[in-house]
């Protein structure tokens, strides 16, 4: 099956409505294709259900702002096609998908690129323990089960992301066993010249403040660490923290882990765009104009996977790749663009300043790029990142070679819980900047499908 529109969005989080619904409004043909059975994204995971069954309150006005973004999609005329895993991108703009059972085509004169962000994978030892996961899957479940941890949970890592969580649990009636904040001493010092920024956006700095607030009266044990191990016997059933020095021991059922987000870069990869190294957030992140336009001239990219910004600021950078695709496109010109961006310009103005001082306070520790020789950097090949180590001395120059060495990033995941830590041990052992070292080579599919999958875009749709 195949179907062609001016504008093709990858995605159905803040950044993806965002741009169908501006699409529409400005006389665009524009479809959402996304792999989640319900828009949102994962910040809005749910929200149409959520938003107003048992959970709204506890999730907060923030996560029911996705309500009025989704509304607003709905009634666009914008197409929507849920359900569907997007497994390659052409530069052209071709898009190609598949529901589980057959795959479709979707041509485009412009395609989008807003897959967003991924949690930053915690390689710590005993991280592949089952019962270890990460805080944003505990969140899934809450918004979109309403369910709460249960047994002695806790949560280990830092950003704001585990604050909020602990909060919606709290005001869900949940419990969490104890908390170990894993931010670094130093980085609030760091961070000390960007608190002038940081204050522009004052509701950020309240809810920021509230959330530590809330944290202190709830009672839950607070530890700061500067090393955290999971540890049992075929499932977790030990926390280990070090504080100052000295190890901690807490019997533990479910550990949630978090060091910050990072753009999901695999889309804009396999694509073939322009990548470089974001030093402040510790990623990869592709390379764009003030429209989101790439280097290449059919794909476009909005929202977290262009930068981590947060999803308010993904919303106005949807809304500017809508307005440039329609300049692009002569169905306005560069005047009314540049009028009708103004409001986004704003908003981005309003959002963007605080985040040199949060990139800077929750920057991941070194342990998190650069794990001790035991630890598994590679889940998928139980590759460690000792192993890793050693393919640099015996000649791999970059994550590639280090791959056809010794199989990390072979896996099912492709290198997405492998890759920054392997370009960071690579990166230390060689004394080179991540930049220079490089990613893995990504290369289609990039979800796997079967040959039936794959046979079914030859085949005319029944009548």
């Amino acid at each position: 099956m195949s179907e062609t529109w001016d504008l093709v969005v990858v995605g159905a989080g803040p950044a993806g409505l965002a741009a169908a619904t501006q699409a529409a409004a400005l006389g665009l043909s524009a479809v959402v294709v996304d792999e989640q059975p319900a828009p949102g994204g994962q910040i809005y995971r749910a929200v149409e259900r959520a938003a107003v069954g048992p959970a709204a309150a506890a999730l907060g006005p923030d996560y029911a702002h996705g309500s009025s973004l989704v509304a607003a999609f709905r009634a666009s005329g914008a197409a929507y096609r849920p359900g569907l895993q997007v497994w390659q991108i052409e530069q052209s703009g071709e898009v190609l998908a598949s529901d589980g059972a057959r795959s479709a085509s979707f041509s485009a004169r412009r395609t989008l690129i807003a897959v967003g962000a991924t949690e930053r994978p915690v390689p710590i030892p005993g991280w592949t323990l089952p019962g270890v996961m990460t805080v944003g899957a505990g969140q899934i479940l809450l918004k979109s089960s309403a369910m709460l941890p249960d047994g002695e949970t806790w949560i280990a890592g830092a950003g704001p992301l585990p604050l909020l969580y602990l909060s919606q649990v709290i005001a869900a009636g949940g419990r969490i066993a104890g908390y170990v904040d894993t931010t670094a001493p130093g980085n609030l010092m760091a961070a000390a010249p960007h608190a002038l920024g940081a204050l522009r956006n004052l509701p950020y700095i309240r809810k920021g403040l509230a959330l530590r607030g809330m944290l202190r009266r709830s009672g839950i044990p607070v530890h700061r660490a500067d090393a955290v191990e999971a540890a049992g016997d075929g499932r977790i059933e030990r926390l280990r923290f070090r504080v100052g020095g000295s190890w901690v021991e807490q019997p533990c059922d479910t550990l949630l882990l978090h060091e910050g987000v990072v753009p999901n870069v695999h889309v804009t990869m396999a694509v073939g765009c322009a990548h470089d190294w974001d030093d402040r957030q510790g990623c990869f992140r592709p390379r764009l104009d003030e429209w989101g336009r790439t280097d290449l001239p059919a794909i476009l990219v909005a929202g977290d996977c262009g930068g981590i910004e947060g999803a308010r600021a993904a919303e106005a950078r949807g809304r500017l790749t809508a307005l440039a695709a329609a300049a692009d496109l002569g169905r306005i010109t560069e005047a009314e663009r540049d009028r009708l961006a103004r409001p986004q310009r704003r908003e981005l103005d309003r959002h963007l300043p605080i985040r040199a001082f949060l990139d800077t306070l929750y920057r991941p520790r070194a342990a998190i790029t650069c794990p001790a020789d035991a630890v598994i950097a590679c889940r998928c090949e139980s590759v460690t990142a000792g192993q890793v180590r050693e393919t640099v001395r015996i000649g791999a120059v970059g994550p590639n070679q280090a791959k056809s060495f010794i199989r990390c990033g072979m896996g099912p995941c492709q290198g997405r819980f492998c890759g920054l830590a392997v370009t960071g041990i690579i990166a230390e052992a060689t004394g080179r900047p991540p930049g220079e070292v490089g990613f893995f080579r990504i290369r289609p599919p990039l979800k796997p499908l079967t040959l039936g999958e794959l046979a079914a875009l030859a085949e005319e749709p029944a009548a």
